[in-house]
This record gives C-alpha cells, sequence and structure tokens, in this order.
C-alpha cells in the first residue's frame, strides 16, 4: 500500500517538477568481519597511541645515551677584602673546565635498557591488537546473533498466525470459544514483540560495532551468516601448547629484560665516577698565569649503592612468581573457554539433529489434531512454546560457542574467528 501511495504521489507532483530526476537508491554497504577488522587496525586511538608512545621512547634512549655535560667555571677569589685585598689589587682569577668520568658500564646499562623498553613496546601493541580485534568479533557476533534472534521471532510469528486462523475457523464452526482466538492473538502479539526486540538489539548492536571506528551513523548491513555452523576446535594439549607463544607471555619475557637491564644499572651505581677539573689561573700581584687540576672520587658507593640493587635483584625474582601465576591464570582461562566451547558445540549439533525434527513433527501432527478437533488449543500452542524455546536454546549455545572461540583464540594469539559461511537454506531446522 505504502508503494502505491508513493508511486500516486509521485505521479501527482510530476508536472511541477519535471526537472527534478531522482536518484536511484544507494545500497547499503555490506560490511564482513574481515572488513571491521581493517577498520578497527587502522584507525583506532589505542593503537595509534604507540606511535607516540615510541617517539618518546626513542627520545628518553637519546637522553640515556648522553653522556654527563661539561661545565665551565670561573672563580674570583682576594676581592672586596680589607687592607691588601681590598677591591680588585689582589684578585686571582681561575678559569675553570669539569665533568665526569663514568665508571662500572653506566652508560651501556642505560643504552640496554632504554633499547629493552622499546622492544617490549612491539609486544604491547601486539596484546593491545587481539584485545582489540576480539572485541570487534564480540561485537560483530553481537549483530549476528540480533538477526538470528528475529529469525527465531520471524519463525514463531509464521507458527502462531497459523494458530490464530485455525481458532478462527473452529470458532466460525461453533467448536471453539472466543477465548481460544484472544489467547492465540496474545500469543501472536508476544511473539511479534519478541520480533521488535530483536530488531533493535541488532540496530543498536550495529551501532555499537562502528563505534570502535568513530562512525556515528552506520549505513552497512552485516554479511550473511549462519552462526549454527561451529568449526572444529584443537584437543586441550594442542591448545595448552600454543599458550607459550601468547603476547601474554611475550611480554614477560620482555619484562624480564627491562628488570635484568635495571638490576645491571643498579649494578653499576656501586663503582663510583670520578670527578676531575682542570683549569688556569691567573695572578693578579705579577700577572703571571699558573694550570690548576683536581680529581675527587666519592666514598662509600658500593654501600650506598645495595639497597637499590636488593630492591632491584627482588623485583627481578618476583617476576618469576608473576609467570608461574600468568601461567596457571592463562591455562585456568583457556580450559574454561575450551570446555564451554565443546558443550555449546554440543548442544548445537544434538538439538539440531535430535530435538528440534522431533518437535517440529509433533508440533505438525499437533496442528492436523487441533483442526480435526482431537486435542485442545493448549496442547498445541505447548508444543509451538516448545519449538520457540529449543530454536532460542539453540541459538543461545551458538553464540556462547563463538564467544568461547573468540577466547580461545585470543588467548593463544592466533588468527581470530574467520567470517561466518554464507547462510544457505536448510542449515539449520
Amino acid at each position: 500500500m505504502w508503494l502505491r501511495l508513493a508511486a500516486l504521489a509521485a505521479f501527482a507532483i510530476a508536472p511541477c517538477v519535471r526537472a527534478q530526476v531522482p536518484s536511484p537508491a544507494v545500497p547499503p554497504e555490506t560490511l564482513t568481519l574481515d572488513d571491521a577488522i581493517a577498520r578497527v587496525a587502522r584507525v583506532h586511538p589505542d593503537l595509534r597511541l604507540f606511535g607516540a608512545r615510541t617517539e618518546t621512547l626513542l627520545a628518553e634512549r637519546e637522553v640515556a645515551l648522553l653522556r654527563p655535560a661539561l661545565r665551565a667555571g670561573l672563580d674570583v677569589e682576594n676581592v672586596l677584602g680589607s687592607g691588601q685585598a681590598r677591591g680588585l689589587d689582589q684578585a686571582e682569577v681561575t678559569l675553570t673546565l669539569a665533568g665526569v668520568l663514568e665508571r662500572g658500564g653506566k652508560l651501556d646499562a642505560r643504552r640496554t635498557l632504554a633499547q629493552a623498553r622499546i622492544d617490549a613496546l612491539s609486544v604491547q601493541r601486539e596484546a593491545q591488537r587481539l584485545d582489540l580485534l576480539a572485541d570487534v568479533a564480540r561485537r560483530y557476533l553481537a549483530v549476528t546473533g540480533a538477526r538470528a534472534a528475529a529469525e527465531v521471532a520471524r519463525r514463531d510469528i509464521a507458527q502462531r498466525t497459523r494458530t490464530v486462523a485455525a481458532a478462527r475457523q473452529r470458532l466460525q464452526a461453533g467448536a471453539s470459544p472466543e477465548s481460544v482466538v484472544l489467547t492465540a492473538q496474545a500469543a501472536l502479539a508476544r511473539a511479534e514483540l519478541a520480533l521488535a526486540r530483536a530488531e533493535q538489539q541488532a540496530i543498536a548492536a550495529r551501532r555499537h560495532l562502528a563505534a570502535l571506528w568513530g562512525e556515528r551513523d552506520p549505513q552497512f548491513v552485516i554479511a550473511a551468516g549462519d552462526p549454527f555452523v561451529l568449526p572444529p576446535v584443537a584437543d586441550m594439549a594442542e591448545l595448552a601448547a600454543l599458550l607459550q607463544g601468547t603476547p601474554e607471555l611475550a611480554q614477560i619475557a620482555d619484562e624480564r629484560r627491562i628488570r635484568e637491564a635495571r638490576v645491571r644499572l643498579a649494578r653499576t651505581a656501586a663503582t663510583p665516577d670520578l670527578d676531575w677539573q682542570v683549569g688556569v689561573r691567573r695572578l693578579q700581584d705579577n700577572g703571571d698565569t699558573a694550570l690548576v687540576g683536581g680529581l675527587s672520587l666519592p666514598l662509600g658507593g658500593a654501600r650506598r649503592a645495595q639497597p637499590e640493587i636488593r630492591a632491584a635483584e627482588a623485583d627481578l625474582t618476583a617476576l618469576e612468581i608473576e609467570r608461574e601465576s600468568r601461567d596457571v591464570a592463562l591455562y585456568s582461562t583457556l580450559a574454561d573457554a575450551h570446555g564451554r566451547y565443546r558443550v555449546a558445540q554440543l548442544d548445537v549439533q544434538r538439538t539440531r539433529d535430535d530435538v528440534l525434527p522431533r518437535l517440529l513433527r509433533a508440533e505438525q501432527a499437533a496442528e492436523r489434531a487441533y483442526r480435526g478437533g482431537a486435542i485442545s488449543y493448549l496442547e498445541w500452542a505447548q508444543l509451538q512454546s516448545e519449538t520457540t524455546a529449543a530454536r532460542r536454546q539453540q541459538l543461545d549455545a551458538a553464540l556462547e560457542a563463538h564467544l568461547a572461540l573468540i577466547e580461545l583464540q585470543r588467548l593463544t594469539g592466533q588468527a581470530l574467528v574467520v567470517p561466518p559461511p554464507m547462510l544457505e537454506q536448510g542449515t539449520s531446522p
């Protein structure tokens, strides 16, 4: 009807706006998971921030490579006194140049620490990238899940519509009261509400996904896919072996190099630096000049450096405990995600192969029996509710499996979820 009204309106105003030709509607962009990942990897500020951090660390390395600065000095003695030292008559002026001779490998230790911090930044960026891509996959899955929930609601609406029609036929034949029709209509209204809720959730999930790359008014549509297709996963032993290459443990290795460099730098403080000074002094009495020089070495440097050395060594020892704790936490999370995936995968398969086919046959038999007056409306409606509940349970299990798969791939550092396969007719009952 709306298309007919639009056509009539366009025909009515055509004589007035012959020069205005409406442009064809641009179809919305189809977005795949790979497209979403590429957009986030290209523009997300959390990843671009590492460029600024790299520049900061490079500048700090330049500072660490600087040797102690030379100091120029001017000393004036025997001036503005009393007697013969009155005024500038007895003034002695000394021009000096002083510096510090670093000992104990301090420059190399600073260089090693600065470079270790730069090297660790790339691993931190990779870990941040995996976390972001996992977030992209979850948000993309939320859109796919909302769309699948809408499909479940449409199937429920189709069931409830047939029920309303059958109830009206029996009412007209005098074989059923009006309350049955009203009850069937209420069930249909609930199914339509579920569809509206799922469509609104899809809009919100699409906007939530687009926010990752800064798009405020998303116009894309998600590529068609079947969330009930679950790929096989490796055994727990194989996945546990992949944990050794995960960025989270690589960060521990980089942190170890940083803390070892700090220990080395702390140990260099036990070797005191040598302060030196040379200069030229002018003697006011006879106008002669003379060279002056000096060396100084602080005492007790080894004793003062010990607290800092112990602190750095204790920090390095604590890292081993942190690694053990991280290993336990990662393996526990991996085992939980692997178990959830296997359970959800089994739920989806058994519901598809065993539960839904039987419920669908039972519902068809119940419809025939109701139309023939053999069973009541409540028996048919209960089977319809059970069928819809089974579909929703299957969808929840499929989404849980995909979430577990995303977590597995994030933990192991492998590629994230592949785009869902194209939706085929008859994929799920």
